[in-house]
């Protein structure tokens, strides 16, 4: 009987249980709800090489190879600040105290041969006294500078030594967004550093050089961590072989944060070689201003398509009219390689030399023409252009100072100290913006005569002259 009751007991329990949950789901339970999801949301999926093995890509080649080739950097210069004494001024007369304070920099340089040619950023020797360069076994040895380029940011030392690791020079035309890279330099002065990313993007132009006239950036964008101390280190392929001179990053905070750029090896090869044969770069341009296709300036010049590069100025003396070019054509490639914003352009014109012929495909009134143009130098002819060693010793600029400078500052000739860069003038202490009004006791009127006096010159060189705020000053040194 016992038994009987629990049976039933248990069948009442199993039959209201059901009872409930089918109650449930016919009256509370919400309904069933189907979410589309639109179709450009969906997941895609890539149709992925067959013999693609993820763990195929080994860095440890190219990092081996490069690190020896990467050299620190090292440089120091002597800045004297000047301070004034108002109690001593008012008894005794105007005096001024003259400090001197060292200015410490570092970078990287990269070994192009195994006698000793380094390439590394114009920004990381520019205006310094002294250079050290230390190998990555620690060798430490003195630079001197064999030329430099503001234009590309670019510039070349050497060592005396041989037998010394170096890279050779890759394809930077190959480059493919998505390519792993190395970047390799010292940064924080932490020396042979290697960092890896992919290339990002190429032919960018992000306008750190803007007060050069024809500054030409056609940057290597990378996501490679690059931090001060990087500049003018090796950006280098898989291989080892140099694709790039790491030059800049995109921060707010002076820290990498995600871009880094990288002067392309097609610049540099043809700089650098420039430097070595010349001393001076042998920039060629084509004798234009030139503006991106925009959409704005499709609908202004009822362009049909958004490519090549605009043309909005012939310079008269330029090499473009002399082949036919005219304000309004649409370049579309040089030698072939397709041009399709200003960096780009500039980037295949600096690859030549004034005097050397390039096919230029232009599109005028939506047909296609070719023209055969013979690029110029800067002067508007196709001379080599030679290094002036008197200025290079001098490692400086100069321009004649300007009638309202003559009256502000009371003088009746002068030649101002433009631009320095290592050299005598830096090495005696001369600062920028000073201005020479006599040369071993004789008048500077010109800039030729600046270079005509030293060139006389054999022995001591006294130079006598005043800064913008009135202060007198000289140097001395030796030729």
């Amino acid at each position: 009987m016992k038994l009987k009751q629990l049976t039933g007991t248990l069948v009442a329990a199993i039959f209201a249980s059901t009872l409930a949950v089918f109650t449930y789901a016919m009256w509370f339970q919400p309904g069933e709800s189907i979410i589309e999801v639109p179709a450009e949301h969906k997941m895609m999926y890539a149709n992925l090489p067959s013999n693609l093995n993820e763990g195929a890509i080994d860095l440890s080649y190219a990092a081996a190879k490069t690190v020896h080739a990467v050299v620190h950097v090292k440089t120091k210069a002597v800045r004297q600040n000047t301070s004034y004494n108002p109690l001593y001024e008012h008894f005794f007369g105007q005096r001024n105290y003259r400090e001197s304070q060292p200015v410490m920099g570092f970078g990287s340089g990269v070994i192009i041969s195994d006698d000793g040619y380094i390439i590394t950023n114009n920004h990381v020797i520019d205006n310094m006294d002294e250079i050290e360069v230390v190998l990555n076994d620690k060798r430490s040895y003195t630079a001197d500078v064999v030329g430099n380029d503001p234009s590309t940011d670019l510039a070349l030392l050497k060592v005396e030594e041989d037998g010394l690791d170096f890279l050779v020079y890759g394809n930077a035309d190959n480059l493919k967004l998505g390519q792993w890279v190395l970047a390799v330099g010292n940064p924080y002065n932490l020396t042979s550093t290697v960092t890896a990313g992919i290339i990002s993007a190429k032919g960018r132009n992000i306008n750190i050089i803007p007060e050069q006239q024809f500054a030409i950036e056609a940057f290597i964008q990378t996501d490679a961590a690059v931090n001060p101390g990087n500049s003018g280190g090796a950006l280098v392929n898989v291989k080892g072989e140099l694709v790039g001179i790491n030059t800049a990053i995109a921060s707010r905070t002076g820290s990498y944060s995600g871009n880094s750029f990288a002067v392309p090896v097609s610049i540099v090869n043809k700089v650098i070689s420039d430097l070595m044969e010349f001393g001076v770069v042998q920039r060629a341009i084509l004798g234009v201003t030139i503006e991106d296709v925009t959409q704005e300036l499709a609908n202004e010049n009822d362009i049909s398509e958004l490519e090549g590069v605009y043309i909005n100025g012939v310079h008269d003396d330029g090499a473009a009219k002399e082949a036919g070019l005219k304000d309004g054509d649409i370049i579309l490639s040089v030698n072939d390689h397709k041009v399709n914003s200003v960096s780009e352009l500039q980037e295949q014109i600096s690859r030549f030399r004034p005097k050397d012929k390039v096919h230029v495909i232009i599109k005028r009134e939506n047909k296609h023409k070719d023209f055969e143009v013979i690029l110029r130098n800067l002067e508007g002819n196709t001379d080599v252009v030679k290094k002036d060693e008197t200025i290079s010793v001098l490692g400086a600029s100069f321009e004649v100072i300007s009638k309202d400078e003559k009256k502000e500052i009371g003088l009746d000739n002068g030649v101002k100290v433009l631009k320095l860069s290592p050299g005598k003038l830096m090495r005696a202490g001369v600062k920028e913006g000073f201005i020479i009004t006599r040369i071993n006791n004789k008048d500077v009127k010109e800039v030729e005569d600046v270079k005509n006096m030293i060139e006389q010159i054999n022995g001591g060189v006294y130079l006598e002259g005043v800064y913008a705020n009135g202060m007198k000053a000289y140097y001395a040194f030796g030729i």
